[in-house]
């Protein structure tokens, strides 16, 4: 067989990080660097004139909307996290739905029949398969240890070449947390977090394509849904957050909906560490609204591949303390 004249790598050499080869979950999406950022693709290639997002979502997606100056108005959702629909959304308008913690996918599927200009935000919802024909996102980092990337299902794509993200520098709180623990990286964290704001549109760096490339989503997916009902089973009794569990979506936490404000601030005291979804609706509601409700008692447990059954059991146990 002749051998034919290729690009020279090079040879030799010390050794990289190995990881293994596999590959990444959607390979037929576009790869982005964040998921705000798949969101001003959408924004540019639909031409939208107005966008309408819920109260109850993250103030990061306020960045491209603020730089396209397209104007943009919020929504209410009910007690079942869905869009309260009492208004008209103009044709050259378009509306952005989340899937909820990735439990919302049949609401999903239900507002994709409702709404022509529907923007799916599956930043919570990785497992969750984009429908033929709505623009979906989705944010790696949500969901697995890299330092950034997002993958975006749109039919059309937009003609410009984007320059390709470079990643290295950004991924100080993965290793440290190896070395030193989690809480030793926390603030490299929020520093990675900082340095994401404001960046322009680019491909996804291939230090984050070949970290993505080396996860085990099944298994990734099978603990995520096995930790969920094992919390869900001994808590749902307890929870004010009512809904029907897909055994298959693969959640991002289980949400855990308790009439005290307190409860997320006595589990990080005892390191269970829990976010907050999101800090910015008290800015943008009030006390009376329930958006302002579930941002200040609404528990996002951990139930990711990181943990055991017996890490969800040590957690149940604590929580048992504090209801």
């Amino acid at each position: 067989m002749p051998i034919t004249a290729e690009k020279l790598n090079p040879i030799g050499g010390y050794f990289e990080l190995q990881l293994p080869q596999g590959y990444e979950y959607y390979p037929d999406l576009v790869r982005l660097n964040t998921g705000r950022n798949a969101l001003e693709y959408i924004l540019r290639q639909k031409g939208y004139s107005k966008i309408y997002l819920p109260y109850f979502t993250c103030e990061v997606l306020l960045e491209p909307i603020k730089k396209l100056q397209i104007e943009y108005n919020f929504y209410i959702i009910d007690e079942n996290l869905e869009p309260v629909l009492d208004f008209a959304i103009e044709t050259t308008a378009c509306l952005l739905y989340t899937n909820y913690f990735g439990i919302k996918q049949e609401a999903v599927n239900r507002l994709s029949f409702q709404i022509e200009n529907l923007i799916v935000d599956n930043s919570q919802a990785f497992f969750c398969e984009p429908l033929a024909g709505v623009d979906t996102f989705y944010s790696c980092r949500k969901f697995f240890g890299v330092p950034d990337g997002a993958y975006l299902s749109i039919k059309r794509k937009l003609a410009k070449k984007f320059q390709v993200d470079v990643s290295y520098k950004r991924i100080t709180h993965l290793t440290k947390s190896i070395d030193l623990g989690i809480e030793a990286a926390y603030l490299d964290s929020v520093k990675n977090n900082t340095v994401l704001e404001n960046n322009e549109i680019k491909q996804m760096s291939l230090l984050t394509r070949k970290l993505l490339s080396a996860i085990k989503y099944d298994d990734c997916a099978s603990i995520r849904e096995r930790n969920f009902n094992f919390l869900h089973k001994t808590l749902r009794e307890h929870n004010l957050l009512k809904f029907d569990f897909p055994s298959d979506a693969a959640p991002m936490v289980y949400p855990f909906l308790y009439d005290d404000k307190n409860l997320k601030l006595h589990l990080i005291q005892r390191k269970i560490f829990v976010a907050t979804y999101w800090p910015n609706v008290y800015k943008w509601t009030t006390p009376a609204m329930y958006e302002y409700y579930l941002t200040s008692n609404l528990v996002a447990l951990p139930i990711d591949h990181r943990y055991t059954l017996q890490d969800m059991f040590n957690m149940l146990n604590i929580l048992k303390q504090l209801l």
